[in-house]
């Protein structure tokens, strides 16, 4: 028996294109869209007309400008309007849960947030977190959610679903997250590697807007890499690239969870520096240390330092794929200046002199929260199809 896929009319793709510019910009000009999209005029003036009869987007005007502000009338600029049922997001870290509820534009509504050892309590997290987002929910008085994407800080097997490796997230090992939370939930749930979602927030909202090609890097208490590649976030074959926080460190000897010596994860994490901070600041409780309060001399050092490791092993990522932009996240790349100094310093000393100077180094658009909100973009993104 044959199949026909349906014809979709080309305005309807046209709609569709603007409306997804729209929504990844998230307030745009006419003549914004006449550019990005190189449609006629009219063309774009047709898509917004209907995009507005049908409540996705509306204008806004300008501020008024005071006399002498210079001449010409400042453009309307067309912005989304949130038309569905609320998304959430779930982001499995280390060691904590982090989940939020937001509107169909993947504005955030209300999260809640909880330490757990998530590596190898991995029935317990899932129970947590689907408590929390039934919870959330009831606070807020929603009875249903249209979409929900979580995170996981290890790789997931696109083909299965499955927790494959055996070293990364020990106690997930054999169990897919996605059914194992969608039975929670009563949902379909979409899982993603953590560092996957942290590019898609910054694909969309965040810094990696401005470029085709970039590297999100989430330093924390592991490391892992989204790589955005033409526009689109690159996977690999069966879901797990980016897996750096593995990569061997000449001189290395450190044991690594993974079983392997002098993996990149034991030099920079942030259990590392904490205990090198133990040894130089005796006199601080390390143990659930804000990094990013570190601002003496020594404490700087180590984490320039730090920096520049990961920058080593980024400029050998950075010849091979050519990125405009380094995008580091994490609480590592939240820690400050010194973090992010040593990581560029690193990438403009060892990549090729070409390839490193068309690259931006920088900190996460959202900070700790960056994969959080990448699973709400994403969640909200599915409702734009």
């Amino acid at each position: 028996m044959s199949t026909t896929t349906p014809h979709v009319p080309a305005r309807d793709r046209s709609r569709q294109q603007i409306y997804d510019l729209i929504l990844e910009r998230g307030a745009a000009t006419r003549t914004d869209l006449v550019d990005a999209t190189g449609m006629s005029r009219s063309a774009v003036n047709s898509a917004v007309n209907k995009l507005i009869r049908d409540g996705k987007a509306t204008e806004l005007a300008p501020d008024a400008k005071g006399p002498g502000s210079g001449s010409g009338r400042p453009p309307v600029t067309v912005v989304p309007l949130a038309s569905g049922r609320p998304v959430a997001g779930l982001d499995f870290g280390h060691s904590h849960v982090w989940v939020a509820i937001a509107d169909a534009l993947g504005v955030p509504l209300a999260d809640r947030r909880v330490r757990i050892d998530v590596d190898y309590q991995a029935i317990g997290a899932m129970d947590i977190g689907a408590k929390l987002l039934i919870d959330l929910k009831a606070e807020l008085g929603i009875t249903d959610l249209q979409a929900v994407v979580a995170g996981i800080p290890g790789p997931i097997d696109s083909r299965t679903g499955l927790v494959k490796s055996p070293t990364i997230l020990a106690g997930w090992v054999g169990l897919s997250p996605a059914a194992e939370l969608g039975g929670r939930l009563g949902v379909d749930v979409h899982v993603e590697n953590d560092a996957v979602l942290g590019a898609h927030a910054e694909l969309r909202r965040g810094a990696g807007q401005h470029h085709r090609n970039f590297l999100y890097v989430k330093a924390s208490h592991g490391i892992g890499a989204g790589l955005v590649i033409d526009g689109r976030p690159y996977t690999g074959s069966t879901g797990i690239a980016g897996e750096i926080g593995h990569t061997h460190l000449p001189g290395n000897t450190d044991l690594c969870r993974c079983g392997q010596r002098g993996c990149l994860e034991t030099a920079v994490s942030v259990e590392a520096l904490r205990g090198q901070l133990q040894h130089t600041h005796p006199h601080l409780d390390v143990s659930n240390l804000d990094l990013s309060t570190v601002t003496d001399p020594i404490g700087e050092r180590m984490l320039n330092e730090a920096g520049r490791t990961l920058g080593r092993v980024l400029a050998d990522l950075c010849n091979l794929i050519n990125p405009g932009g380094v995008i580091v996240g994490g609480e590592l790349g939240s820690s400050g200046p010194a973090f992010i100094e040593g990581v560029r310093s690193s990438i403009q000393r060892y990549a090729q002199p070409a390839t490193a100077a068309a690259i931006e180094v920088r900190p996460s658009t959202f900070g700790i929260r960056t994969e959080l909100m990448g699973a709400l973009h994403l969640a909200a993104g599915k409702l734009s199809r």
